[in-house]
């Protein structure tokens, strides 16, 4: 089992490069496990309280064309914090990995047939990852599917948010503010009558 040395790097905190040239023509199966420092890093670039553990097994094997299928698994234990009760908790996750790694060359051609086969009846393929500088990242690939795992809110079994209960006030509807400026209008003959002028009289 391949661990990560204490050295690691900010974007990419768990990396194992495999390079595929070097890739036998059976495949190979390889086993990682990052380290406490790679966890630790990992966690602050996803915004985890912690991460306990986190391995991930892989089978790569080669294709016609130069392409690469990778199939496998990245299993993690995280730390989070309940959105609802704000109390610390533990989560697993269990993520599957299948995807095709291609020569750079081969990304238009080969994201054109997802294209049709988006446009048809057929099954549409996942579009393939390039393989950069000659390298497959194992760690990058465990990375990325355990980050796409994670919960964004995560909450404890049996949390439920409550909302405040407000009363409703009679005044308060669309028409309280109108009301409020209306002038009263007094009916008609309420009050005293105006009184009329006198006419001057006449000597």
């Amino acid at each position: 089992m391949n661990r990560n040395s204490g050295m690691t790097n900010q974007a990419d905190p768990w990396s194992d490069p495999l390079v595929v040239a070097q890739l036998p023509d059976v495949g190979l199966h390889r086993d990682l496990e990052a380290t406490p420092a790679v966890r630790a890093a990992m966690a602050e670039l996803a915004g985890l309280r912690e991460i306990l553990f986190a391995n991930a097994s892989f089978d790569v094997t080669p294709m016609s064309g130069g392409r690469v299928h990778v199939a496998g698994r990245v299993r993690a234990r995280i730390g989070q914090t309940c959105v609802v009760t704000l109390d610390p908790i533990e989560n697993d996750l269990d993520e599957a990995i299948d995807l095709i790694f291609a020569p750079p060359e081969q990304i238009p051609e080969l994201a054109a047939l997802v294209e049709e086969a988006a446009e048809s009846d057929a099954e549409v393929p996942d579009p393939p990852e390039p393989i950069e500088n000659g390298v497959i990242d194992l760690g990058r690939v465990a990375t990325d599917a355990l980050f796409l795992g994670v919960d964004p809110y995560p909450r404890k079994q049996d949390a439920v948010f409550d909302l405040p209960v407000v009363e409703a006030d009679p005044e308060d509807h669309p028409f309280a503010a109108l009301k409020a400026l209306q002038v009263p209008v007094k009916p008609p003959g309420s009050g005293k009558p105006a009184k009329r002028p006198s006419k001057p009289s006449s000597k």
